[in-house]
């Protein structure tokens, strides 16, 4: 799994020091750890909010990915088109490695239901995320 994954990181993953850690095919889990550059640092000294969807977005989508290439095969993989992305804010996301972690709750063909937490070193759960998606092939591959 982690060879598609780590062929498949965009852009904005190597951004946020996004780094493979494990996939539980069992629970559809990803896990991931982030670096948060400095440059990610909101007023307070943490990371900003919008940063911290986008990590979610980044794990959730990768537990899709890894769910349908272990189900599917390379032809079958998909990446989520997202409908909608529910954010709950736990506590401060510091500027040191966190963890990721993504989960498919439920997939459909047209349908998929995902969702995540970031965890600081100690396991506190520091944000969660759902989101309601679209599976859709990765950019490039006919349907």
């Amino acid at each position: 799994m982690a060879k598609i994954y780590e062929g498949q990181r965009s852009p904005s993953a190597e951004l946020m020091g996004s780094e493979f850690v494990s996939f539980d095919k069992e629970r559809g889990e990803l896990t991931t750890r982030y670096s948060p550059p400095p440059s990610f640092a909101s007023p307070r000294g943490a990371v900003q909010g919008g940063l911290i969807a986008g990590f979610l977005d980044e794990v959730m989508g990768g537990a899709l990915l890894a769910v349908t290439q272990e189900k599917f095969g390379e032809e079958g993989v998909r990446l989520p088109l997202n409908l909608d992305m529910n954010l709950t804010f736990l506590r401060m996301v510091p500027l040191e490695p966190i963890t990721a972690k993504g989960r498919v709750v439920k997939a459909g063909r047209r349908v998929v239901f995902l969702e995540g937490e970031l965890l600081d070193s100690e396991g506190n759960v520091l944000a969660r995320a759902t989101s309601t998606a679209i599976p859709t092939p990765l950019p490039g591959k006919a349907e």
